[in-house]
């Protein structure tokens, strides 16, 4: 079986890029979660992060942004003596913060896939690299996205961050061309 390169022999890393990375998702649960993990590994390896994903998901209220937007600074003293997850203050408040931001999204657009969506006209970008050096880290389009939800007030949304956003949730298909989830993806 032919994988990208990135994801090596690792079983997790496996997985993701089996199941998840590069196929398009409109649920607006798992859109926060993928924006929440992202804003999390600034800075780190994305395998830390898939590594404690379960961890977050439990320590976040399995990403319910109703009930994390109400998190007060007990649970953000509980959340830093949580060693399962990534206990970096400023990274808990991102997440905090952009639970609120969400919301006002979603109030706004109907949807947060609605909103996210616009940013590729609702259909995905689908690259045709030949390999992983052809890969861009951030694009016209992630600035522009960065640039919005920085706007909206949303934290830790450069436009690196927002270009991995958009490749774990298929905005965009950077499985390479020889990869055999390139075509899967685009299902």
């Amino acid at each position: 079986m032919k994988r990208c390169d990135w994801c090596g022999t690792d079983q997790l890393y496996n997985q993701y890029h089996d199941n998840e990375w590069g196929r398009p998702s409109h649920d607006d649960r798992h859109l926060f979660e993928m924006l929440c993990l992202e804003c999390a590994q600034a800075g780190l390896s994305w395998l830390t992060i898939l590594k404690k994903r379960d961890n977050f998901k439990k320590a976040f209220d399995n990403f319910d942004a109703k009930i994390i937007a109400l998190y007060e600074q007990e649970k953000i003293d509980e959340l830093m003596q949580d060693c399962g997850i990534i206990r970096n203050q400023l990274k808990i408040k991102s997440i905090i913060n952009n639970a609120k931001c969400y919301l006002e999204v979603k109030s706004e657009f109907g949807s947060f896939d609605a909103y996210i969506w616009r940013f590729v006209n609702h259909q995905p970008i689908l690259n045709q690299t030949k390999t992983m050096q052809d890969i861009p880290v951030r694009t016209e389009i992630s600035d522009k996205m960065s640039k919005d939800l920085k706007k909206r007030g949303f934290k830790f949304v450069g436009s690196t961050i927002c270009y991995a956003y958009m490749q774990s949730v298929g905005m965009v298909n950077d499985h390479i061309l020889d990869c055999d989830f390139y075509k899967v993806a685009e299902k």
